[in-house]
């Protein structure tokens, strides 16, 4: 059933042909019997039957077309016959396809009609059953004809609204997706930044000792060759991980923890062990963070130490605080190094990875030449700022 009537939906012209067809039928027996003219009989219902097989493509003037047939009908005296019942049909159409105030006025226009034809026709009928022969035969078609076409353009635009929303949220969820998407491209980008740039400026910093140890001192050339080799596996694990990130389908990956705070000790001595001078100061008991925000800081004195490794020259010491206070963690990466000319203008990506991570929690990131000479990167991330606003709401 459901696929005969997709057929017919695809084909309205062939059911309006039928329609009318069927109209005509209905209208061959009491055209036989008609007194008048033969000629004008036929040509109003031709009218009629045509306005119905071309009602869907526009109502109004098919409808105007039934509507001044009758009206010639009604004024030649001919009688009533089964192609009016072409005007109910225009009536729904017009009901069904058009506003409210168009199928109104229609409706209105067919009232009006049946009162006239019936006092045209009905010579033998005293005025009661005239009245009540428009009221129920011609008026009570008209009536229910266009509630059926009103109730249809009523749910026609019901299902169009639904049909809308549901794009609507189809477009939303996809627009979403996007955005998730993006975000975690950005995301997994900043972390292939910051584990290739540290590690590879660590390998960098140690084959070139290597080579200059090579000749005078083997041992240490030799100690410089095992820090690489860590340093690469270190990196290619982190890169696994990572990579494991863009596979589908593999619930196996990124199942190794995110760096923390808890090893920043081992990142400070892996500078070390690459010939840097780096202290680590810790000011204030420490604070819970949520593991996001470790990683950010953590992250900020990795980015930080590379920096100084590659732009501050060879001789420079770097320090690294990280002050507890009530609201926030402040993060401070110092060096003595040749200061901002060698640093850049801070439009890398390695400061804006900064500013990203931290500004999703909050935070800010400060970088710039210190008076004294070398460079400064400070972060400011907020420690748990949930439990902080409900302390400030419980004093107040």
């Amino acid at each position: 059933m459901a696929a005969v009537y997709a057929w017919l939906s695809r084909h309205p012209r062939l059911v309006d042909g039928a329609l009318a067809l069927l109209l005509a039928v209905l209208g061959t027996g009491p055209l036989l019997h008609h007194t008048h003219p033969l000629l004008l009989v036929i040509s109003i219902s031709l009218v009629m039957l045509a306005a119905v097989v071309f009602r869907r493509q526009n109502p109004v003037a098919a409808f105007c077309a039934a509507v001044v047939a009758g009206a010639v009908q009604v004024m030649f005296g001919s009688g009533p016959s089964g192609t009016d019942l072409a005007i109910p049909v225009l009536l729904y159409t017009l009901a069904a396809y058009r506003p409210r105030r168009v199928s109104l006025a229609g409706l209105a226009i067919c009232l009006a009609g049946s009162f006239v034809g019936v006092l045209v026709w009905a010579h033998g009928l005293d005025l009661f059953r005239k009245i009540f022969a428009a009221l129920v035969i011609f008026c009570g078609t008209a009536l229910i004809a266009w509630v059926l076409g009103d109730s249809m353009r009523y749910r026609r635009g019901y299902y169009a609204a639904l049909e809308e929303r549901a794009a609507r949220l189809e477009r939303e969820w996809d627009a979403q997706a996007q955005i998730a998407a993006a975000t975690e491209r950005a995301r997994i980008a900043r972390e292939l930044h910051d584990v290739i740039a540290h590690n590879l400026s660590v390998m960098v910093v140690q084959a070139d000792g290597a080579g200059y140890a090579l000749d005078s001192n083997p041992a240490q050339a030799r100690q410089a060759l095992q820090a690489i080799s860590r340093t690469g596996r270190q990196a290619l694990s982190e890169m696994r991980r990572l990579l494991g990130l863009l596979r589908s389908g593999d619930s196996r990956t990124g199942m190794a923890p995110q760096p923390g705070l808890g090893q920043l000790r081992e990142l400070v001595e892996q500078a070390r062990t690459a010939g840097m001078s780096v202290s680590l100061t810790l000011d204030g008991p420490p604070r819970p963070l949520p593991e996001g925000a470790e990683l950010a800081a953590y992250r900020v004195v990795q980015e930080s130490l590379t920096n100084t490794r590659k732009h501050a020259g060879l001789a420079a010491a770097a320090s690294v605080t990280l002050c507890y206070t009530d609201d926030e963690l402040v993060v401070q990466v110092s060096d003595n190094g040749r200061g901002a000319a060698a640093h850049g203008d801070g439009a890398g990506h390695g400061l804006a990875g900064m500013r990203e991570r931290v500004g999703m929690y909050d935070g800010t990131v400060t970088a710039g030449p210190l008076p004294q000479g070398g460079y400064q990167v400070t972060a400011r991330i907020p420690a748990m700022p949930a439990l902080a606003r409900s302390r400030s709401g419980g004093v107040a």
